[in-house]
């Protein structure tokens, strides 16, 4: 790309700025369809503007979010970054004097524009005092409407004397129909894969992207399999207010889940009170981080449980039952209701060996199929044959102290 930055730009020359103006609109409709991100656009975009002689020195955009631990974003460029800086916010931010006091607010809102020649006298925020420090001189935001009245923001700003010329405002208002048409796509995008990450766990959503979306279609994998399930929640959710009961579950998967992912497992699907979580032997350790989740989940819970005593409640029981081997992961249910999953014997045994735990008063049970492939058979407490219904033979079964987390 040509560098026109030193160049000196009429501007009561009716060439130029149309010029220019179309050929940066003609990149953002129809050169961007192979960019993913609007990240990189966005800094493809300033340095364009910055190219045809529009002195945009920075520039962010703000979106709202459908994810379960943040309510947005932020993507921040500047002037001489390769890359955008992408901030997220916790949901409670809309609430906070930064966020009240912000141009963001005006805009979300109902405001059309804001604008601020910091160098002049006028309406205040903290941000401009922030943007003046660092040399900006001008500073504009406009929201970006998606469709159904979804309301975004973005923002300009400049360090040139004098700071944004007319010229300049408006070929940056010209741009924003493309850039939220562009900017809505992609968040899209990504909302569908934050929406398949949050519900069906990241590796089942890469695969239903990239097209596995048929009754039936799958493939079999080998892996260590984990089926968790929370004790005496019935009672629990009969007695209990029910506020307090969601906040007893989110507690308790938290602490279940937090080290499973942590260590390469994949949580297929929450069953009420439950859990299934496969830990693929694509990874030579998977066995073993296997174990060591369950340690780690196992400290969770009893800080939990603390926290529980204290506020008067009784602590919290569970059982696991792990075991290893070829599962069927894929596309299971009906034409038109699928539910991504694995099934298989070594499901069934998992399941089985969980069951068993209330009748032992053991929480965590292994099978010896798994203990072998784990490595560390010799550390863990032998507890003999126990036939599983459904299951043809009898199954050696192994309890877990928590000791055994590396291999023999």
């Amino acid at each position: 790309m040509s560098s026109l930055l030193n160049a000196t730009f009429d501007a009561s020359d009716e060439g130029i700025w149309p010029t220019r103006r179309r050929k940066i609109l003609d990149w953002l409709v129809t050169e961007t369809r192979h960019e993913r991100f609007i990240d990189n656009i966005l800094v493809e975009m300033c340095i364009r503007l910055l190219d045809a002689g529009v002195p945009v020195t920075r520039a962010s955009l703000h979106f709202r979010t459908n994810h379960p631990q943040w309510i947005g974003a932020r993507i921040l460029w500047r002037k001489g970054l390769a890359e955008a800086e992408i901030r997220t916010f916790d949901y409670g931010v809309e609430e906070t004097d930064q966020y009240l006091n912000s141009p963001l607010h005006e805009i979300n809102s109902g405001a059309s524009v804001v604008r601020r020649r910091l160098d002049e006298d006028g309406p205040q925020y903290p941000l401009y005092d922030e943007l003046r420090a660092d040399g900006y001189t001008d500073y504009i935001a406009w929201p970006l409407d998606h469709t159904l009245d979804k309301r975004h923001v973005v923002t300009f700003a400049t360090d040139r004397t004098g700071g944004f010329s007319e010229d300049h405002i408006t070929i940056l208002a010209d741009l924003l129909p493309a850039l939220a048409l562009v900017s809505e796509i992609r968040l899209k995008n990504r909302l569908a894969r934050t929406l398949l990450e949050t519900y069906v766990g990241p590796h089942a959503s890469e695969q239903i992207l990239a097209g596995a979306t048929t009754r039936g279609s799958g493939v079999t994998v080998g892996a260590g399999i984990l089926i968790c399930d929370l004790r005496n929640f019935t009672a629990i959710s009969d007695l209990w207010p029910r506020d307090d009961v969601i906040e007893l579950l989110n507690g308790y998967f938290d602490a279940m889940s937090g080290p499973i992912e942590k260590h390469g497992g994949e949580i297929l699907k929450f069953m009420g009170d439950g859990l299934l979580a496969i830990f693929p032997l694509t990874d030579p350790m998977a066995c073993a981080n296997l174990l060591r989740a369950i340690s780690e989940a196992q400290t969770a819970v009893a800080e939990l449980n603390h926290e529980n005593i204290q506020k008067g409640r009784d602590p919290l029981g569970y059982g696991i039952g792990v075991h290893v081997g070829d599962v069927m992961y894929g596309n299971i249910g009906s034409r038109k209701r699928l539910d991504f999953t694995v099934i298989g014997p070594a499901v069934n045994v998992a399941s089985r060996l969980e069951s068993l735990t209330k009748e032992i008063k053991r929480p965590v049970l292994l099978s010896k199929a798994f203990v072998e492939m784990a490595g560390c058979k010799s550390k863990l407490e032998n507890l003999g044959l126990f036939p599983l219904r459904g299951v043809g033979e009898p199954i050696d079964v192994y309890a877990f102290s928590g000791d055994c987390i590396s291999p023999d």
